[in-house]
């Protein structure tokens, strides 16, 4: 149940040949990512268990059974902005109980990037897949 954004980045992947391609392409999906608002670069939207700094705001558009999740995030690592927005290509405009339904770890394979990141950038990408569940889990016991 991957978004229509993620899945065009699947297809990209599949076109690129060697995994330095693919790093730049993850990399030019973070910057043109708009950067974060420097008042949303606060304790409460930092994710913890990041090598980098990142910070995701997350917010619910509507509410109840109608409400579409959305997020914005940043890092100080260009990989790790790219990851953010590949996640924002996952998650992006799904109601709160398709976030929770994804497979993160299934779907994000589909990529490869279990088998090329680091540790610590799995980590990292870990983190950041429960902040979001947590929040589309939150706004589910809200509804």
């Amino acid at each position: 149940m991957a978004t229509e954004r993620f899945e065009d980045i699947v297809e990209d992947f599949a076109f690129l040949d060697d995994w330095e391609d693919r790093y730049r392409y993850v990399i030019e999906l973070g910057r043109a990512m708009d950067p974060l608002e420097t008042a949303l670069k606060v304790p409460a939207t930092k994710v913890d268990g990041c090598a980098s700094q990142v910070w995701i705001a997350p917010r619910l558009d509507g509410s109840g059974p109608d409400a579409r999740f959305d997020f914005v995030g940043d890092s100080d690592a260009l990989i790790v902005r790219g990851l953010i927005a590949v996640l924002h290509a996952l998650y992006a405009g799904l109601s709160p109980r398709e976030v929770i339904d994804i497979d993160a770890p299934v779907e994000l394979g589909r990529l490869g990037l279990d088998q090329h990141l680091s540790s610590q950038r799995s980590n990292g990408l870990r983190a950041m897949v429960a902040r979001i569940r947590g929040v589309a889990q939150g706004a589910l016991q809200e509804a």
